[in-house]
């Protein structure tokens, strides 16, 4: 993890709320989630790859380039992230959905 403090004039806000979101299903289990922890226990997996964090890191990421360009040589960090997840149990299917959003910084010395 790198630390970095912000109380220089060397970085511009980009971009503000930008956003990414994963979801996995399950049958005849039982999903949780609080913040960014998320979990099931279940028989099978029926959508989603199981990696909520890595996916919705990924669309977050997408949905900066889709306004902002390409992110391959830009010097970028993350600040202001949010989590937010959500499960629902039902009798014989469950699922999580997490969602990142933050706001993206660059860097200019």
């Amino acid at each position: 993890m790198t630390n970095v403090e912000l109380s220089e004039p060397n970085y511009k806000i980009v971009a503000i709320g930008v956003s990414g979101e994963a979801k996995a299903s399950y049958l005849l289990g039982v999903a949780f989630s609080k913040g960014q922890e998320t979990g099931a226990v279940a028989l099978a997996r029926i959508g989603g790859t199981g990696q909520l964090y890595k996916e919705a890191m990924e669309h977050l990421w997408q949905d900066f380039e889709e306004s902002n360009g390409p992110v391959v040589g830009r010097r970028l960090a993350l600040t202001n992230i949010r989590y937010d997840s959500d499960s629902h149990n039902l009798l014989v299917y469950s699922d999580i959905t997490l969602s990142i959003r933050a706001d993206v910084i660059e860097f200019t010395d």
